[in-house]
């Protein structure tokens, strides 16, 4: 049974960091926290920050890459494969149709940009999560391309980072999906005999089988300001054990009061804290050529 298809023609396919510009995108946005209408230009330069209240927006997977990693120096790693549909899904969509529709809207061919770079001269192997490709859900295809960046950073001897933003495993692809969970654990107990770093970045969402596996493992593990992180949703809990949750339940400040993160970090700040890491961990023989 064929997990994901490997097209020869996507072999010859270079990333492009650029976002497509749409004709049909609007010039203006409103924020969900304060209710005015921004202009798109001045968000995005802002790094997708509200101008008006600090309330933070997506970042696309490719605006993650260009936020923290050294222009000119982003190599794309990432595996030129598409997902099958082993299942044969269909809900009121076909999962191919899902697929394609994602496909067409991110330039992407999954939910998962892998590539080795700098951030501040410091080497590293990165893995962004895009959550407007499906939810971010965590596929076959997903889990070959954390794996694989896993694998590179072992092989380059270069501290690994994995920016999560997803809702978990990808529910069209059944048990192929959950058995991604076991895959990426596996391959970070190789980092681990292998001393290679592990920093993990949780944005807004890291939920389900994503927070339950691999983004949980770092040897680092920083929350972006703002993140949502849990497994199952609130009124899930809710009901299921028939008392209310405290209200900043799943926040990341609530993960850091628990000991689930070790920092918390603003988005403006998420490269420094980034290279400092990197450099703690290159100075102390881990992730580093020798």
């Amino acid at each position: 049974m064929a997990f994901f298809r490997d097209d020869e023609e996507y072999l010859r396919v270079d990333l492009d960091l650029e976002e497509r510009e749409r004709e049909d995108e609007a010039l203006w946005r409103k924020c969900k926290s304060c209710g005015k209408l921004v202009f798109k230009k001045k968000v995005r330069e802002n790094q997708n920050v509200c101008p008006n209240c600090g309330e933070y927006f997506f970042l696309t997977a490719r605006e993650r890459i260009k936020l923290l990693i050294d222009e000119g120096t982003f190599v794309d790693m990432t595996k030129r494969i598409e997902a099958s549909d082993p299942l044969d899904f269909s809900d009121v969509k076909t999962y191919e149709e899902r697929i394609k529709e994602s496909q067409e809207e991110t330039d992407l061919l999954d939910a998962v940009i892998v590539g080795a770079g700098q951030v501040k001269e410091e080497p590293l192997v990165l893995s962004a999560m895009d959550f407007r490709f499906i939810g971010g859900s965590m596929g076959s295809v997903a889990g070959e391309q954390m794996v694989h960046g896993m694998r590179k950073a072992v092989e380059k001897n270069h501290p690994y980072v994995l920016v999560s933003s997803s809702g978990g495993a990808r529910m069209q692809e059944g048990l192929l999906s959950l058995m991604q969970m076991v895959k990426t654990t596996a391959a970070r107990q190789e980092m681990v005999r292998q001393s290679v770093p592990f920093i993990s970045v949780m944005t807004y969402p890291t939920t389900a089988g994503v927070e339950a596996s691999i983004a949980s493992l770092g040897d680092v593990i920083i929350a972006e300001r703002g993140a949502l992180i849990g497994f199952a949703g609130k009124r899930v809990i809710e009901e299921t054990i028939g008392e209310e949750l405290p209200p900043n339940f799943q926040s990341g400040e609530f993960a850091y009061e628990q000991g689930m993160v070790d920092s918390i970090v603003e988005r403006d700040a998420l490269r420094d804290e980034l290279a400092t890491i990197l450099k703690f961990f290159g100075a102390n023989g881990g992730g580093k050529d020798e």
